[in-house]
């Protein structure tokens, strides 16, 4: 494997010289050293997709379908190696790693088969004399900026749609964590992508972020990350017209009702809660149960959670790893610092680890809902929660929010949950449901959680333009 930027088919130092050193969380040591260029890198990567994309356009769907999917067959042949990487950059437990990388896989393969639908369709005229017919052609060079929480679903949910609708691509993947984005390019280029149709660059973020708004041949990009960050693109796209997919925070509440299984309910939170070390923008954040059952949740889930060990995610027992650096965890200790709430488990770093970003699985009750932690995005092992009676009154609560990710309501009473579903603001909401995402399925952020759509059918027309064929002076 190459740890170097990919610029036009070559693997390549950073031209001003520069490195950056991946550190891994759980221990804090030097794992390797890569490129780290800057503005100059970009510009050369977006000129080697624009010189790449009239030929890798111009094959059909089935050519780009076999190369994706050749790709997608060399990440399944070597999944517990691939995951070794994107654990020890990440810290994620190494079980959460290979499960991500085997859904990069999936979304290879989805995204191969659905170029081959990127279908047009006939409008029947007024005119007997015309006809009016649309056509789907890719929209050109992509830059593709993602966060390090997820370093191959956010990478491959974005390249293979790019790829497969035949744009080429300039990514640029988080510095934290770099490695697991050049190994992909890395089985890219085994399976035969042509050169400069997919570039890696790793760098400056702010220097390489405007490059790939500022430069023309870059028709659209796609981010993942903070919703401030996302803001700063949007002002940017303003000036240049540059189309823009965001996918960005998220505060999701959770609803839970009185006739919910609470056990079931219970167990499964913490489990969805405390993946990734609550590192996720659709993490289940504010939890709203209902005063009947709270007690009772909040016991099963404190002994569900006093089970879960915290360490190095390459250590078999691990469930909950470190956060990805310093600054995350300081931040997490302020937002836990500052609120007013009773801290039934956790609230501190975890005893033995001298060494790791790690912060103990807390359970907070009784937390004031005009509190930090319960009106930021948390993106950490802290679980809040908070009481309601009525289920008006939840739901108001609930979209309190600038945020429209996700939201999750427990319930075994089929109106509330329609009632509760529809009312609610966000863009994906699970019914008895941790998980609601998939491949074949739209990603969509509400407010300012995002805008423009991932995976699904939808995933593969963000990287498409409509064309309008009008022919006219038939007889």
């Amino acid at each position: 494997m190459q740890f170097k930027q990919f610029i036009n088919g070559e693997w390549v130092d950073a031209s001003n010289g520069g490195t950056w050193d991946v550190i891994n969380p759980a221990t804090e040591e030097v794992i390797e050293i890569v490129s780290f260029g800057n503005r100059d890198d970009a510009r050369a990567a977006v000129e080697a997709a624009e010189n790449a994309f009239p030929e890798w356009s111009g094959k059909t769907a089935y050519e780009r379908a076999a190369i994706l999917k050749k790709a997608a067959d060399l990440i399944w042949g070597q999944l517990d190696e691939l995951a070794a990487i994107t654990t020890r950059e990440s810290g994620k437990p190494f079980r959460e790693a290979k499960g991500e990388w085997y859904q990069a896989g999936e979304i290879f393969e989805w995204f191969a088969e659905e170029g081959k639908r990127a279908y047009g369709r006939i409008i029947p005229s007024r005119n007997p004399h015309n006809r009016l017919m649309t056509i789907k052609q890719p929209i050109g060079v992509v830059g593709v900026i993602t966060a390090w929480n997820f370093p191959i679903y956010n990478q491959s949910r974005a390249v293979a749609a790019a790829l497969a609708a035949g744009c080429s691509v300039v990514t640029r993947p988080s510095e934290y964590t770099p490695m697991t984005a050049m190994v992909m390019v890395n089985l890219l280029e085994e399976a035969g992508i042509p050169a400069g149709v997919i570039n890696l660059i790793n760098g400056e973020p702010e220097s390489m972020g405007q490059e790939l708004l500022d430069n023309k041949a870059v028709r659209k990009v796609h981010f993942t990350g903070s919703t401030r960050v996302g803001h700063i693109l949007m002002e940017g796209a303003s000036r240049t017209f540059t189309r823009l997919s965001l996918e960005l925070g998220g505060n999701a509440p959770v609803l839970i009702l009185p006739d919910a299984n609470i056990e079931v309910a219970a167990k499964t939170a913490v489990s969805a809660k405390f993946y990734n070390a609550g590192q996720m923008c659709t993490s289940p954040q504010r939890f709203i149960v209902h005063s009947g059952v709270a007690n009772e949740f909040v016991d099963l889930v404190s002994q569900r959670m006093s089970a879960l060990v915290v360490g190095n995610g390459m250590e078999k027992d691990t469930r909950v790893g470190p956060l990805i650096n310093q600054t995350q965890l300081e931040r997490l200790e302020s937002l836990v610092a500052d609120t007013q709430a009773e801290v039934v488990l956790g609230g501190e770093r975890p005893v033995g680890h001298d060494k790791g970003y790690f912060y103990s699985p807390t359970l907070l009750t009784n937390v004031d809902p005009a509190s930090r932690i319960y009106n930021e995005e948390i993106f950490g092992p802290v679980l809040p929660v908070t009481t309601f009676d009525d289920l008006d009154e939840a739901i108001d609560r609930a979209n309190q929010t600038d945020y429209g990710l996700m939201a999750y309501v427990w319930t075994n009473d089929l109106n509330v949950a329609i009632r509760a579903y529809e009312k609610l603001e966000f863009g994906m909401v699970g019914v008895n449901e941790w998980f609601p995402q998939a491949v074949e399925a739209p990603f969509p952020g509400w407010k300012s959680s995002g805008t423009g759509m991932e995976l699904g059918s939808e995933g593969l027309d963000e990287y498409l333009e409509t064309k309008l064929i009008a022919i006219g002076g038939l007889r």
